[in-house]
């Protein structure tokens, strides 16, 4: 390992020599400075890992000699020491991004501790997280053998993306591949567990709130008449991509509730939104909405009439409430929102469906560059993270902070990214999402597959008396036997929905209030 090298700059710098002689025995190689000036000068003419600088010095000060510091080497971590505990020399120095801030005097573990920080930061962070890991692994590894309810599924999910996002910087390629495996295990595992379960959830058992039902239960309690609500739900939103801008909201609004909840299969916009905002699952839909409600063989836009839906199901609820619902598909459309906010103060409810995370997924097939942008599920987060921190969305929600807004953040489905192709074969009337099918005479790999021959004991409308449903597992997608090869090569990883995982149907719902 390279000798770690430390300028040190303080006007009295002899009184200094003991902690110049502990460093320099744990193979620190430090070089002294007895003004700003000269540190300046010595600053030009070697290279440093790391620089302490004393606040109160004559001549230059300290303040004054890291704003020159920075000029000519803006990324050189400075530690700033001080015999002044003044708020605004404190306030100065941390907006002039020091690494860290030392009152006088210091002692040498106080140095030490400052120089593991700044310098072993990354190493001691990546070492730790991948012990953590590995004892984490452990107990998830028995967990996924044992977990056997809704419950524990979103429990372990939450703890899969938790340790997915710690171990996204850390440099051991090993332990990602580790987490990749044991995702892929996760869900072999909850397919299974969908396969058994998901039709009793219709019948009065124990089920989690799902899309028909998210409304009802945890939407509607939120509102009221003494505080305007902003419901903002952003199409196609994985859980670890609520995480990755997370952080970005908590500038403006604080978490009251976080809880996952389940979308309803086929984890489709024009399923899971649109029974979102009827409160129905589809069969229903089809059967009390007829004008609004669309199969997928019928021709249309299948999200047309979600404002419809969401009208009908605030009369049936009886909520009396002044609501306004607002589809942004564009840029534009959101500049435009953005601009306009102020108008929605006198709501009770504002809905806004934000389409751009549907928008960036689908894209990804079609054009390279965003195929490139997003290769993984790290650099789709990233993505993510740098759309929203760019994008209306945030100034609207700045605005509805400022207003006095409660904010609500979901989704109606996730995606994940597919790897694996599975054959399947149909007439030329069936649907053609590449996570779920619905048709009749399907030809496919049971193994592979959640079938619904009877639609109905899912609440699914049959489009003809012998139609059926199946959804890809795991990281399936389907492809027809013609034009196979390059099919395959074309759609294999990309972000896709409509199937049964972990990514697609547990999902954030988030409730926060303004600070």
């Amino acid at each position: 390992m390279n000798k770690i090298n430390i300028l040190w700059v303080d006007d009295e710098i002899d009184l200094l020599k003991p902690h110049i002689l502990f460093l320099e025995q744990k193979n620190y190689g430090i070089t002294t400075c007895q003004s700003g000036t000269e540190a300046i000068e010595v600053i030009d003419q070697a290279s440093f890992d790391i620089v302490f600088l004393d606040e109160n010095m004559p001549g230059l000060t300290g303040l004054e000699t890291l704003a020159e510091i920075k000029e000519k080497q803006a990324n050189i971590p400075v530690v700033m020491i001080t015999k002044s505990e003044e708020e605004y020399i404190m306030e100065e120095a941390i907006g002039s991004k020091i690494a860290d801030y030392l009152i006088k005097p210091v002692n040498p573990s106080q140095i030490l501790l400052s120089l593991k920080k700044n310098l072993d930061h990354s190493r001691l962070i990546s070492e730790k997280t991948t012990s953590n890991y590995q004892q984490e692994f452990r107990k998830i590894a028995m967990d996924l053998s044992m977990v056997n309810s809704w419950e524990e599924w979103a429990d372990l999910y939450q703890r899969l993306t938790y340790w997915e996002i710690e171990l996204e910087d850390i440099e051991d390629i090993g332990m990602i591949e580790i987490l990749e495996s044991q995702k892929v295990e996760a869900n072999t595992q909850f397919s299974k567990f969908i396969d058994n379960n998901y039709k009793d959830w219709f019948s009065g058992n124990d089920a989690p709130v799902m899309s028909h039902t998210l409304f009802k239960e945890m939407i509607e309690p939120e509102l009221s008449k003494e505080q305007p609500t902003l419901l903002v739900v952003i199409d196609n939103l994985r859980y670890d991509q609520w995480k990755a801008f997370e952080p970005t909201v908590n500038n403006y609004y604080k978490k009251n509730i976080e809880t996952p909840y389940y979308s309803i299969l086929p984890t489709a916009t024009q399923y899971a939104r649109n029974s979102i905002f009827s409160g129905l699952m589809p069969a229903d839909m089809e059967r009390l909405h007829p004008n609004f409600w669309k199969n997928d063989t019928d021709e249309g836009g299948k999200n047309l009439h979600e404002e419809d839906f969401l009208k009908a199901q605030l009369k049936r609820l009886g909520l009396n409430i002044k609501c306004e619902y607002h589809k942004i598909t564009s840029l534009k459309g959101g500049r435009r929102f953005a601009d306009n906010f102020k108008s929605q103060k006198d709501n009770d409810l504002t809905v806004v469906v934000y389409n751009f995370v549907d928008m960036l997924s689908h894209s990804k097939t079609e054009m390279e560059v965003v195929k490139e942008l997003a290769s993984n599920d790290k650099a789709y987060r990233s993505l993510t993270q740098s759309w929203f921190k760019n994008s209306p969305l945030l100034e609207i929600i700045q605005q509805a902070q400022q207003l006095g807004f409660k904010l609500i953040i979901t989704t109606d489905h996730g995606t994940i990214n597919v790897k694996n192709p599975s054959k399947v074969v149909g007439d030329r009337d069936t649907s053609l999402n590449l996570r779920y099918k619905t048709g009749k005479s399907l030809t496919y790999e049971s193994k592979d597959v959640l079938a619904a021959e009877r639609p109905k004991d899912i609440h699914l409308p049959a489009i003809n008396v012998s139609s059926s449903f199946i959804f890809a597992k795991g990281d399936l997608f389907f492809a027809y036997p013609n034009n196979y090869n390059h099919y395959v090569s074309y759609y294999r990883n990309t972000y896709q929905h409509g199937g049964v995982s972990l990514q697609e149907m547990i999902i954030p719902f988030v409730v926060l209030q303004p600070r």
